[in-house]
C-alpha cells in the first residue's frame, strides 16, 4: 500500500556534515549519545555521535533504536485516523459511548467529549494519575493481555475525578487523555493498542524496527540506553521496569524506533500535509490530523506553529525532538539518550538550524 514512500526512504545517506553536526551537538549537550536526521523530499540523511551508555564503549550506530516518549502521540492519533477510515470508530465518538458501561461513575463533564478533545488535549483531564497509582501500574507490567484491563482501570481513575481544566475551552497537556483514547480503541476493537499500532501504523508504513518500551537487552549494551540523574550523577538504565514509564501509558509515549523508520512516518505526514496522495490516509484525514480542532496551536498529536508541525518526547531518560515543514518538504530530528530537557533545548535548536541551512 505504501511501497512507493517506503522505497523512497531507502535513499538513506550519511554525509559528513551531519556527523559533524551530531558531534557539535553532543559536545554542547554533554549527553552520552545523539542522532540527528534531516529529511528533504525522498532523501534522508543521518549523523550520530557518542556512546550508547555511560560506562560502556559501544558507540551509537546509525540503525540504533530511540525511545520516542510523547512523540508516540502523533502515532496514536494516526492510528485513530486509520480506524476512522475503516469505520471502526468515528472522530466524534464519545467517551461515554465507549467507556460509559466500564466507568459508570464517570464525571458527567466527560461523557460527551470525543477523540477530537482527547487527542488535542482539550478534555480537561489531569496530566497523569497520581504517583502511587503510577507505581502500582508499573508493578503490573505488560504480561499477556494485561494492558487493556489496566487502561480501563487507568481511565476509570481519571474519568471519575472532576476536570482539571475547562473541557474544550482550555488546553491542558494530558498523557491521561491519550490513555483514555487508547482504552476507547481497545474497547471498540477487542484488541490492545500495541496490536492495533503494529498492524495499522508500523506494518503499512514499513516501520520494521518499531516496538514498545526501552529498546535493547538488559545483559548487553546492544542499543542506546536512557540515562537517569541521581545523587552520584547520571547512570545508564538497563531495559526493565525502571527504564521507562509504566506500559499502561503506551498510547501517550512508549514507542521506540530507528531513525530510518521514523523517517518513514515523518515522510508519510509530510506527503499528507502537502496533499500528495500516498494510499495510506485520505486528504480529509491528513487535514484533521494536522489542524487544531478547537483553535490554538495543538492539532492531533502535533504542535503547530503556522509553518511547522512539531513535537518533543521524553520519559525523563531520553529526549527526542521532531519537526516537519510541509511547505519545504523537509523534516528534522534530534534524539538523545538523555532526558535533561532544560539542558538539551539549546543544543537541539542549534542542531536544527544547522541542518536547515
Amino acid at each position: 500500500m505504501f511501497s512507493a514512500l517506503a522505497t523512497a526512504a531507502l535513499l538513506f545517506v550519511q554525509p559528513a556534515d551531519l556527523d559533524m553536526i551530531a558531534a557539535t551537538t553532543l559536545e554542547a549537550s554533554g549527553a552520552p549519545g545523539v542522532a540527528v536526521m534531516r529529511i528533504v523530499g525522498d532523501e534522508v540523511e543521518t549523523g550520530v555521535a557518542g556512546l550508547r551508555a555511560i560506562g560502556d564503549q559501544a558507540p551509537i550506530g546509525r540503525d540504533d533504536l530511540w525511545h520516542m516518549g510523547s512523540n508516540s502521540k502523533a502515532m496514536t492519533a494516526t492510528l485513530v485516523a486509520r480506524l476512522v477510515e475503516q469505520g471502526v470508530v468515528g472522530w466524534d465518538d464519545t467517551i461515554g459511548q465507549h467507556l460509559g458501561d466500564r466507568v459508570p461513575d464517570m464525571d458527567p463533564a466527560y461523557r460527551d467529549l470525543t477523540f477530537r478533545h482527547l487527542l488535542s488535549h482539550r478534555a480537561g483531564l489531569t496530566p497523569n494519575v497520581d504517583m502511587v497509582a503510577m507505581i502500582a501500574f508499573g508493578q503490573q507490567g505488560a504480561n499477556g493481555d494485561a494492558l487493556p484491563p489496566q487502561r480501563r482501570d487507568y481511565a476509570g481513575r481519571v474519568l471519575t475525578s472532576a476536570p482539571a481544566a475547562e473541557p474544550e475551552t482550555d488546553f491542558l497537556y494530558s498523557n491521561a487523555g491519550y490513555v483514555v483514547a487508547g482504552a476507547m480503541l481497545e474497547q471498540a476493537t477487542g484488541e490492545s493498542w500495541e496490536v492495533l499500532m503494529t498492524r495499522e501504523v508500523f506494518e503499512p508504513l514499513g516501520m520494521a524496527s518499531a516496538g514498545f518500551g526501552p529498546p535493547g537487552s538488559a545483559d548487553i549494551v546492544d542499543q542506546p540506553r536512557g540515562h537517569r540523574g541521581g545523587l552520584f550523577g547520571r547512570r545508564a538504565m538497563a531495559p526493565g521496569p525502571m527504564a521507562d514509564n509504566p506500559p499502561v501509558l503506551g498510547p501517550a509515549g512508549t514507542v521506540h524506533v530507528s531513525m530510518a523508520d521514523l523517517a518513514l512516518f515523518l515522510q508519510a505526514h509530510l506527503a499528507g500535509a502537502r496533499g500528495e496522495a500516498n494510499g495510506y490516509l485520505s486528504d480529509e484525514s491528513w487535514t484533521i490530523l494536522h489542524t487544531p480542532p478547537f483553535g490554538g496551536n495543538y492539532a492531533m498529536g502535533w504542535g503547530f506553529n503556522g509553518t511547522q508541525l512539531l513535537h518533543a518526547g521524553s520519559n525523563t531518560m531520553w529526549f527526542v525532538q521532531m519537526v516537519i515543514e510541509p511547505a519545504t518538504d523537509r523534516g528534522f530530528v534530534v534524539a538523545f539518550n538523555d532526558g535533561r530537557a532544560n539542558v538539551l533545548q539549546a543544543p537541539i535548536g542549534d542542531a536544527i538550524r544547522a541542518m536547515a541551512e
